[in-house]
C-alpha cells in the first residue's frame, strides 16, 4: 500500500504542476495576458507584427512601380509603432480577446481556428501615416489582419487533456502531497520511503522539463516557412516561463531532500531524530 501511494505521488507531481499552470496561468484572463505583455517589447515579435500588419496593408493599395519603396516605408512606420505605448495597449487588447476565443474553443467544443486581430494596430499606422501627410495613407482600409494562433486540428488534439488539467487544478498537486505523506507514514523503513519519494519526484519535474523542451523543438520544427520562428519561440517561452520554473524547483527540493534523508542516515541524525520522538 506504501508503494503505490509514493508511486502515485511521483507520477502526480508533474501532472500537478502542469494543472495548476493550466488553470490559473493559462486558464485565467488576466494571468494569461500579464503572461504576454512583455513579449509586445520583444523584437522577434515586433517584427512579426509589423510584417504582417504591412503585408495586409500592401494588399489594399496599390502603388504601381512605388509598390517596394512604400513597402519599406510602410514596414519602418508600423515598426515605429510597435516601439509606443499605444501598440503596447493594442497588444494586450488583441492577447485578451484572442485567450477568450482559444478559452471558448477548449470549453465549448469549438473548432474553428483562433487568431489573433491586428486591426486595431492597423488603425493606428493608418491614423499615424495620415499625420504625417502620407498621401496614400488615408486610402489604407482597416480590415482584419489576423495571425493564427491555433489551429483546428490543434484544438482538437487539445480539447479534452487540456480541459481536463483546468478542471482539476489545485487539486492534483494536493491529492500527490496527500499521497506522499500517506504513503511515507505507511513505510516500514521511512527514511528510505523519503529518499524514494523524493527522488521520484525529481525525476518527475526532470520528465516534465524534457517534455518542455521537446515540445518547443516540435513547435517550431512544424511551422509555415512564412511564420517567424523566433518570435514563436518567445511565445512559447513566455507561455511555459512558469512551467519550467516550477519543474526546476520540485527538481531542486527533491534532490536536497533526497540528499538530507541519505545524509540523515549515512550519520545517525535520522536515528537520533526517531529516538527523540520515540
Amino acid at each position: 500500500m506504501s508503494a503505490a501511494l509514493l508511486v502515485l505521488a511521483c507520477l502526480l507531481t508533474p501532472l500537478g504542476a502542469l494543472s495548476t499552470w493550466a488553470k490559473y496561468e493559462i486558464g485565467d484572463t488576466d494571468n494569461y495576458v500579464a503572461t504576454m505583455a512583455p513579449l509586445a517589447s520583444d523584437p522577434a515579435v515586433q517584427g512579426a507584427v509589423a510584417d504582417a500588419v504591412t503585408k495586409e496593408i500592401m494588399k489594399q493599395i496599390d502603388v504601381g512601380p512605388l509598390q517596394g519603396t512604400v513597402e519599406t516605408f510602410v514596414n519602418d512606420a508600423v515598426q515605429s509603432f510597435t516601439e509606443t505605448k499605444a501598440f503596447k495597449t493594442a497588444w494586450e487588447a488583441a492577447n485578451r480577446a484572442a485567450h477568450d476565443a482559444v478559452q471558448e474553443a477548449l470549453n465549448n467544443g469549438d473548432s474553428d481556428t483562433v487568431t489573433i486581430d491586428l486591426a486595431p494596430i492597423t488603425e493606428q499606422v493608418k491614423q499615424q501615416l495620415t499625420d504625417d501627410g502620407v498621401p496614400f495613407g488615408r486610402r489604407i482600409p482597416v480590415e482584419h489582419t489576423e495571425v493564427t494562433v491555433m489551429n483546428a486540428q490543434d484544438l482538437g488534439n487539445l480539447r479534452k487533456g487540456f480541459h481536463m488539467l483546468q478542471v482539476a487544478g489545485i487539486w492534483l498537486p494536493v491529492a500527490a502531497a496527500l499521497c506522499a505523506v500517506a504513503g511515507i507514514a505507511l513505510a516500514v523503513r521511512r527514511r528510505r520511503a523519503v529518499t524514494a519519494t523524493a527522488l521520484g519526484m525529481a525525476a518527475g519535474a526532470a520528465a516534465l522539463g524534457a517534455a518542455l523542451a521537446i515540445g518547443r523543438s516540435l513547435t517550431l520544427d512544424d511551422l509555415p516557412p512564412d511564420v517567424s520562428r523566433p518570435a514563436v519561440a518567445a511565445v512559447y517561452d513566455a507561455l511555459t516561463s512558469s512551467l519550467r520554473t516550477a519543474a526546476w524547483v520540485i527538481l531542486a527540493v527533491g534532490l536536497l531532500v533526497a540528499l538530507a534523508a541519505w545524509a540523515g542516515g549515512r550519520f545517525g541524525w535520522w536515528s537520533r531524530w526517531g529516538r527523540r520522538r520515540a
